[in-house]
């Protein structure tokens, strides 16, 4: 389907140590959730919402990422010939979302901070708007997020954040934006993100979640951000920072989003996304709703 948007990133050059020692030796956007990686769920919500571009920045220990996407036509041809026709299709299709989705990966190199691997990915963007998405993160929606930031995005031509509601006990967890206009149907107009305030300092009840349409603009002030790294390398490079200071002069949107969302970068976290994705599934729901039943009793 056409969209206005073609180009994505998921950064996946995390270390993962929330979840160590989980994560040691695999890496976090590979843990499954259901049947398949989480990071699978990112590629397919993106390849769903028409991005024909994805780029996946890595570092030099995430070689499973490329191998799980990777075609391997010598092992669906081993399965054909041993009849497992189910595994082979299942396995084909995998292989075919690099080519749908024409994934290429990028080796992280820069500052610490969530906002170098954009810079690294978005040099090769051009004056082109992209989708970043974050691979720890699963949305269950009838319209997928990057569906619907997209459609943000063509209604504003600015760049758009993804929330959700929060529980304003929970702002010390996310970055809260400072809302300036409701827009209805979700559109907020914002001014800029607080990170991490305490209940009582939350600028709004809104949480930011990990999604975003971002211009050419919002990468022009994270270069600048950069600049200031090479002049005194200490701190973090935060997309964060850069969004804020562009929203001191430009229009920025908040869009909320219709669905669930479940967030895997922490233990009790990713359980719980495991346990929401196996009850859903219709032949393992029951029984594992059976089991939790069971063990509810016994307590």
């Amino acid at each position: 389907m056409p969209t206005t948007i073609r180009r994505a990133v998921i950064p996946a050059a995390g270390l993962g140590s929330r979840l160590l020692p989980l994560t040691k030796a695999t890496p976090k956007e590979m843990l499954p959730v259901g049947d398949r990686p989480v990071i699978e769920h990112t590629v397919r919500e993106l390849i769903d919402s028409g991005i024909t571009d994805i780029t996946i920045v890595v570092s030099g220990d995430k070689s499973a990422i490329q191998e799980h996407f990777r075609p391997t036509p010598a092992l669906v041809a081993q399965l054909r010939a041993d009849g497992k026709t189910a595994y082979a299709d299942a396995v084909e299709e995998v292989g075919e979302l690099s080519r749908r989705g024409h994934i290429t990966y990028l080796y992280q190199h820069g500052p610490y901070g969530n906002g170098t691997p954009v810079l690294n990915a978005a040099r090769n963007f051009g004056d082109e708007p992209f989708l970043v998405l974050w691979p720890d993160d699963v949305f269950v929606a009838e319209v997928p997020r990057a569906r619907q930031l997209v459609a943000a995005f063509e209604k504003t031509n600015a760049p758009v954040l993804a929330l959700m509601p929060m529980d304003p006990a929970d702002s010390q967890r996310y970055g809260v934006p400072v809302v300036k206009e409701d827009l209805g149907d979700g559109s907020l107009r914002i001014t800029g993100l607080v990170e991490k305030p305490r209940p009582e300092d939350a600028p709004s009840g809104y949480a930011a979640i990990g999604g975003y349409v971002l211009t050419p603009g919002v990468v022009d002030e994270l270069r600048e951000q950069y600049r200031h790294f090479e002049e005194n390398p200490v701190g973090e490079l935060y997309l964060t920072d850069a969004l804020n200071a562009y929203a001191a002069r430009r229009a920025v949107y908040g869009q909320v989003i219709e669905g669930r969302w479940y967030d895997t970068g922490n233990p009790l976290a990713y359980l719980t996304a495991q346990f929401a994705h196996v009850l859903a599934d219709p032949a393992y729901g029951p029984a594992l709703l059976e089991l939790a039943k069971e063990h509810a009793g016994e307590r």
